[in-house]
C-alpha cells in the first residue's frame, strides 16, 4: 500500500485517483473547487479544498508522507509549474506531472518533476495501435519497437502445438500467455495444444502482429 496525493480533479485526476483508490492505496484528493470536493469527499478518507499553488497549503498537507504526488491539473499550465516546484521545494518523493505538449514536460522536468505523463497523447496511440489491425482486444505499448497484445489465434492453429507452428521463428513474436474465457494460462510450454477459443497474450514487434493479424 502507497500513500499517494492527486491535486486537480478534473477527467484525469478523478479516473487517476479512483484506480489508485481500487488498488488499495491510501489517496488524498485536493481541488479548489468547494463543489468537486464535496461530490468526492465521501468516497475518500482525506479530501481538501485549497489553491496549491499556495505554500501554506501544500504544506498543510504534509508532503513529505507521501509515496508519491500527482499534479493532474490540465486547464493551467502556469498552475501545474508551481505546484510542481513547490512539492519538491517542500520534499516530496516522487512527483508525477501531467503535460499535453513536449515543450510542457521540458519544463515541468526542470522544475522537479520526476515523471511527465500525456494522457492523451498515450490513449490516442493506444486507440491507434488497436485498431490498426483487425481483432486487437488489447495493447500495451512498451517501447516504440515493442508492445504485449492481445489477440485470436488464427484458425490454422486449433489443435497443434505452439513448436510445431515454429510461432517463435515463424511470426517474430514471443507467447506469454494463454487466455480462454476467465481462465488464464502463463507462460505455456511449448507442447501446449490451442483450443478453439483461445486468445494469446504476445510481445513482438507492431509491425510483426498487425502482419499477423491482417493475414488471419
Amino acid at each position: 500500500m502507497k500513500s499517494i496525493l492527486v491535486i486537480g480533479m478534473g477527467r484525469f485526476g478523478r479516473h487517476l485517483a479512483r484506480k489508485m483508490q481500487e488498488l488499495n492505496n491510501e489517496v488524498m484528493i485536493v481541488d479548489e473547487n468547494e463543489e468537486i470536493i464535496e461530490e468526492l469527499a465521501p468516497n475518500y478518507t482525506d479530501a481538501h479544498i485549497g489553491d496549491c499553488t499556495n505554500e501554506a497549503v501544500l504544506r498543510s498537507l504534509g508532503i513529505n508522507n507521501f509515496d508519491i504526488c500527482f499534479v493532474a491539473i490540465g486547464n493551467n499550465f502556469q498552475s501545474s509549474l508551481e505546484i510542481t516546484s513547490l512539492l519538491k521545494e517542500l520534499g516530496a518523493k516522487y512527483v508525477v506531472s501531467k503535460a499535453s505538449r513536449d515543450i510542457q514536460a521540458k519544463f515541468l522536468l526542470r522544475n522537479g518533476a520526476d515523471e511527465v505523463v500525456y494522457p492523451e497523447r498515450e490513449m490516442a496511440e493506444k486507440l491507434a495501435l488497436r485498431h490498426n489491425a483487425k481483432n486487437i482486444f488489447e495493447c500495451v505499448e512498451l517501447t516504440p519497437e515493442f508492445a504485449i497484445f492481445e489477440i485470436p489465434i488464427m484458425d490454422v492453429w486449433v489443435g497443434k502445438s505452439i513448436s510445431s507452428l515454429n510461432i517463435r521463428r515463424k511470426y517474430h513474436i514471443n507467447i506469454l500467455s494463454i487466455k480462454n474465457g476467465n481462465v488464464l494460462k502463463p507462460l505455456p510450454g511449448a507442447d501446449y495444444i490451442f483450443a478453439e477459443k483461445d486468445h494469446v497474450l504476445v510481445l513482438g514487434n507492431p509491425t510483426d502482429v498487425f502482419k499477423l493479424m491482417n493475414r488471419a
